[in-house]
């Protein structure tokens, strides 16, 4: 009973006070969809040439189904893959910008697009890296980098290391991740 006395509870104590400081951090309650306020960011914008500053976009669940298709939301935001060699930009060739199609986010150039022969539009090069993010993706027993829309922190596709030169890159991406707007040479 002594040792519950001196070193169990005051750990309990800790515990219990720490995930409550924890989970109260965010300023919302525990359970919550862990939507919390944007964030200032500086990102590419090919319109004006430069960088500039921008906030994260935050959305609940029920925001984002409002306001992709479902399609949009299975890959965007639950991290879905379309079937190869299905999606509106595998082979696509005009010149323009490819821009996150859940917040507008310029993402790559065309002059950045190649054909992997992959069955997905793939790029050697995003716009800057500042406009994505990227992480480990061990889903489906491989070890894979996801790549995701800096802004909104939507699913894009992969990269790989097996690319054309410069870069050796591959950014395998969705078709209904992305939102294409031409610009004349």
């Amino acid at each position: 009973m002594k040792y519950l006395t001196l070193f169990v509870i005051p750990m309990l104590t800790v515990l219990i006070v720490g995930s409550m400081v924890f989970s109260c951090s965010s300023g919302k309650p525990s359970g919550t969809d862990n939507v919390s306020a944007p964030v200032p960011i500086k990102v590419y914008s090919a319109e004006k040439m430069d960088y500039v500053m921008s906030e994260t976009v935050v959305k609940t669940k029920e925001e984002w189904k409002k306001l992709l298709t479902p399609e949009q939301y299975h890959i965007l935001r639950e991290k879905g893959t379309e079937r190869a060699y299905t999606g509106k930009y595998a082979d696509h060739h005009e010149h323009g910008i490819y821009r996150c199609a859940a917040c507008g986010l310029d993402l790559y150039r065309s002059e950045d697009k190649y054909e992997s022969g992959t069955g997905w539009p793939s790029f050697t090069a995003p716009i800057a890296q500042e406009n994505i993010a990227t992480r480990p993706d061990n889903s489906f027993f491989s070890q894979r980098t996801e790549v995701l829309c800096r802004r909104c922190d939507s699913h894009l596709g992969h990269v790989f290391d097996d690319g054309p030169k410069p870069t050796g890159l591959r950014y395998c991406m969705n078709s209904v991740s992305l939102h294409f707007v031409a610009t004349i040479k």
